[in-house]
This record gives C-alpha cells, sequence and structure tokens, in this order.
C-alpha cells in the first residue's frame, strides 16, 4: 500500500479498456474495433474510474483515446463525441476534481466544455518525456484557460480555478 500521505497530488487517469478480449490501450483496441465504439466506451469509462476511488486529485488525459484516433477513420471531431465528453466532465466535476489541461495539445473545447460542465479547477500537465517538453506551450495554455475564466492559485504549486456557477 502506498502511503499517499506524503504525496502532493495523485493523479488519476484511464489508460486502458476491456472490450472482451482483456485490458488493452485505445490505439490496441483501435485495430480490431469501430473507433466510435472506442471512444465511447473510454467516456463511459471514466465516470465509473471516478466513482470508484477516492484516492486521486486530478483527472488527467481524458483525450487520451483522442491522442491514438486511427489515421483511416479520418480526421478526429470532438463534436461527434460531445454529449459523452460532457458526461464525463459533468462525474469529474461533480466529484470535486480537478481536470488536467495538457499543454502539449492546446485544444479549446476542453476547457470550454469542462467550464460549462461545472469545473472549476485545473491542473497542468505537459506530457513531458523529456526534460525540454516540461511546460511546452505553457503561456498559450494559460491564456486559454484566463478565456475560459480560470486563474491561477496563490502560489505556482496551487491549482487554477474559477468561480462556480449554478
Amino acid at each position: 500500500m502506498v502511503d499517499l500521505s506524503r504525496v502532493d497530488r495523485v493523479l488519476g487517469s484511464l489508460h486502458t479498456l476491456d472490450l472482451g478480449e482483456g485490458p488493452a490501450e485505445p490505439n490496441t483496441l483501435f485495430r480490431d474495433h469501430d473507433p466510435a465504439e472506442v471512444m465511447n466506451e473510454y467516456l463511459e469509462q471514466i465516470p465509473v474510474m471516478v466513482s470508484g476511488s477516492e484516492s486521486f486529485e486530478v483527472v488527467t488525459h481524458i483525450d487520451y483515446a483522442v491522442r491514438q484516433w486511427p489515421i483511416e477513420a479520418g480526421p478526429f471531431d470532438p463534436r461527434r463525441f460531445e454529449e459523452q465528453f460532457r458526461g464525463a466532465m459533468r462525474a469529474i466535476a461533480g466529484s470535486g476534481r480537478a481536470l488536467e489541461m495538457n499543454t502539449k495539445r492546446l485544444w479549446p473545447w476542453i476547457p470550454q466544455w469542462w467550464a460549462q460542465a461545472g469545473g472549476t479547477m485545473v491542473s497542468f500537465g505537459s506530457d513531458a518525456h523529456t526534460p525540454d517538453a516540461i511546460a511546452r506551450d505553457f503561456p498559450e495554455a494559460t491564456a486559454m484557460l484566463e478565456h475560459f475564466g480560470f486563474r491561477p492559485g496563490r502560489s505556482p504549486e496551487q491549482l487554477w480555478a474559477r468561480p462556480a456557477t449554478g
């Protein structure tokens, strides 16, 4: 068992799905399944993950399956899965958690839908697998989030927040 009291922030993410053949990542599942089926299942599992554990404060990689979207399926159109994304975001927001905004992929529909779903907190991630990629496009990401009403905390390590609307 990991002592979570010694960790500043715990992140939760969904990387695998089981569509009947055992757990696999979306890029593997896209080979044998309809891309829409994979995307829908991915987004349906996020609320399950959120309701299944109180161990994490931030949900990361809500776009993980999008990153693997097969070229053969044509360009990814988030509007095709808008209600599913919004449902996943409502579950995250309803749990009081933050959503990670990835500076590597600046898709404005994510913070827009997050704010509209009642999301009030965000963290930043950069998928930095090398030191030079840390905080890539951070100024652009902060400008985008400010546009949707998010503001920095009092110290750099705090989550960004926006007033709750009701």
